[in-house]
């Protein structure tokens, strides 16, 4: 089935589902009000696909899918300009701390898979796999890589050109820590941006470009994007749906979050929306380049949603090897 289609946009996006002047037939639900959600741009055609699916339901009700970004949602979530932040990362300790005092309660559900992907143009013929020591050398401070000769022999003398997210991005967070060792900690000298698409643009056309972001991106475009793959010590494994589901796509297989604000769950509509998200991800995530969870996790999301049980699971270390079910039913 093809995928929905992933919006193009020139920054920050905003995308309006409703039809507010409508008025549904007989039968239809009269349910109204908004919803305002924001956050990561990984998990922006999840939610999209949701809020499209929704308002075929609830025709009257407003939702606006946006993305800035897991930080820069954050922040807009704790100016309570928001009620659903999307996150590709988990909460970070500042953020919760900036909540808190704030007087925002949030809940925390997970609701997919993502193996975040390097990719490179099509028209590249020479890449057949990185290391993850290849990507650090590539990506750290300091890196004094110029060319891809640099990176490994026998690779062309050409400039590489790299692309990334924006600094505020649970991609950039996640990709940071997992190959540089420490979060944010990042060369400088790369082109960078919110939208992804912007980043599939850059690569695309250019041989000597490489760029990394969710894998729905690359899932896409993968008529103009060569996706590369990542030897992280068991040999080179390429992210697909089965590698990133059975966690053999590692160590750059990660969940996917929202974070719902507790008080705005006195709104009708915020609730049905979540309830609905919960019910319908599992059949829809596929269709946008993710992986859905195990089912027994979106029963042990709900049973966070109806129980209004807030705070952070994942922003947390946990036990080493433990399954997102084990987190969820241990709590910790």
């Amino acid at each position: 089935m093809k995928p929905l289609a992933i919006a193009t946009c020139a920054g920050l996006v905003a995308l309006a589902f409703s039809c507010g002047n409508e008025h549904p037939a007989n039968g239809a639900s009269k349910l109204t009000g908004k919803v305002a959600i924001d956050g990561s741009s990984t998990v922006f055609p999840i939610s999209e696909a949701i809020a499209t699916e929704f308002n075929k339901v609830h025709p009257r009700v407003h939702v606006t899918v946006s993305f800035s970004g897991t930080g820069g949602g954050f922040k807009k979530f704790s100016h309570n300009e928001t009620d659903i932040n999307d996150a590709s990362r988990p909460i970070k300790t500042k953020e919760q701390e900036t909540l808190h005092g704030e007087g925002i309660e949030y809940i925390e559900l997970p609701v997919g898979f993502d193996g975040l992907s390097v990719v490179v143009s099509k028209k590249n013929d020479f890449v057949d796999h990185f290391t993850t020591a290849e990507l650090k050398k590539i990506w750290q401070p300091g890196s004094t890589v110029k060319t891809w000769a640099d990176v490994r022999d026998g690779w062309p003398a050409k400039e590489i050109h790299l692309f990334g997210p924006g600094t505020d991005s649970g991609t950039f967070d996640y990709f940071t820590e997992t190959i540089n060792g420490k979060t944010q900690a990042c060369r400088s000298d790369f082109t960078p941006s919110e939208d992804d698409n912007i980043l599939v643009q850059g690569v695309a056309g250019d041989p000597y470009a490489l760029a990394f972001f969710g894998f729905a991106y690359y899932y896409e475009n993968q008529d103009k994007l060569k996706v590369v793959p990542i030897d992280g010590g068991n040999g080179p494994v390429t992210p697909s749906h089965d590698t990133i589901n059975n966690g053999t796509y590692s160590p750059l297989s990660r969940p996917l979050f929202i974070y719902v604000k507790k008080s705005s769950l006195d709104k009708p509509q915020v609730v049905e929306f979540v309830k609905f998200y919960l019910d319908n991800v599992p059949s829809l995530i596929g269709k946008v380049g993710y992986v859905a969870l195990p089912l027994p996790a979106y029963d042990l999301d709900r049973k966070r949603l109806a129980d209004g049980t807030v705070g952070t699971i994942f922003g947390k270390r946990g036990k080493p090897g433990a399954s997102i079910v084990e987190r969820l039913q241990s709590g910790q």
